[in-house]
């Protein structure tokens, strides 16, 4: 339909997969794939409804087709693809093989307030937009001009089509999609995360992130970890706790030291290999580099060293 633009591997993720009850990932997929796709959608709806072979799948393609061409489900569409965009990156981190637990915690916390930032409308400098229900309501309303669909009068009594007309709810339109769906999925979204990651889950998580000993343990901690600690009172008593303070000053210092003299033995070890192993040495075996890094890396020790025969020992050293 030209909606899409073609080629070579461009369209391989723009299928409606059937979402995963475990991969929140796979939903935002789904809802943004869904909005991409829906006039190809509705098209194919339509041409089941005059095409079907049986009045079943009539009745149901006339079902879906309607259902798809309401304000409600565009509006959810929408609101489900900004909620769950907003936690996608938070969820591939936390199914990533290789976790980084100080990254995760991180994301926790831009989750938490971008999804604040989402209910109370905030502005958005960068935007120059309020980032929530404005912005929301002007993209819907957009999106179902675009593809013909009705839009409500915010103003009157909200009619659920799936009840009795008999008993009309005593609010209007506009708090329903305001309060009753707008705030209310957002709302559910932040208490998932309040729960999953509370006050005792994260001081945890944080204080195993800093005992991570990349980079010479950048991460580290002493309080944090510290805050960990205070968590198992029956481990910790109070003496315990005071001297847990000194032991990891002392532990950070000696790791960085030790990690230090490592990485710099590896940096000269590999500046050595620029020499040794050059254009006309380029075959030469583990053995022989082996046996010739050594006395370029260490001159020092081994310019004391004698090439002459030790005839106590019956035994020579010879420096290749």
């Amino acid at each position: 339909m030209g909606e899409l633009e073609t080629g070579r591997g461009l369209n391989q993720e723009l299928g409606l997969i059937k979402a995963g009850d475990t991969r929140w990932g796979s939903h935002y997929k789904s809802f943004g794939n869904f909005i991409s796709n829906f006039a190809s959608i509705v098209d194919v709806l339509d041409a089941l409804v005059v095409n079907a072979s049986t009045p079943d799948e009539r009745a149901s393609a006339s079902g879906f087709l309607r259902s798809c061409q309401t304000f409600e489900t565009v509006f959810l569409l929408h609101l489900m693809t900004d909620v769950l965009g907003i936690t996608y990156d938070l969820n591939g981190s936390l199914q990533n093989k290789e976790q980084d637990i100080a990254n995760a915690m991180i994301l926790v916390k831009v989750c938490k307030r971008r999804l604040q930032a989402l209910r109370d409308n905030e502005w958005d400098p960068l935007l120059e937009n309020h980032s929530g229900w404005d912005s929301l309501k002007e993209k819907v309303e957009f999106f179902c001009i675009k593809h013909k669909i009705s839009l409500p009068n915010y103003d009157d009594p909200y009619a659920n089509s799936g009840r009795s007309r008999r008993k009309v709810v005593d609010y209007t339109t506009l708090h329903h999609y305001r309060v009753e769906l707008f705030y209310k999925i957002i709302d559910w979204q932040l208490q998932e995360l309040n729960e999953r990651f509370n006050e005792v889950t994260s001081d945890l998580l944080n204080g195993v992130a800093c005992l991570n000993p990349i980079e010479s343990f950048s991460s580290f901690d002493i309080k944090k970890i510290v805050r960990m600690a205070e968590l198992y009172p029956d481990d910790f008593d109070g003496f315990s706790m005071r001297a847990l303070e000194n032991q990891l000053a002392n532990y950070i210092i000696d790791v960085r030291d030790i990690d230090k003299v490592a990485t710099a033995t590896v940096e000269r070890a590999f500046s050595a290999m620029k020499f040794i192993k050059n254009d006309l040495r380029n075959r030469m075996d583990d053995e022989l580099l082996d046996g010739c890094i050594v006395p370029y890396v260490e001159k020092k020790v081994f310019k004391a060293v004698s090439n002459e025969w030790d005839e106590d020992s019956s035994s020579a050293i010879v420096i290749y």
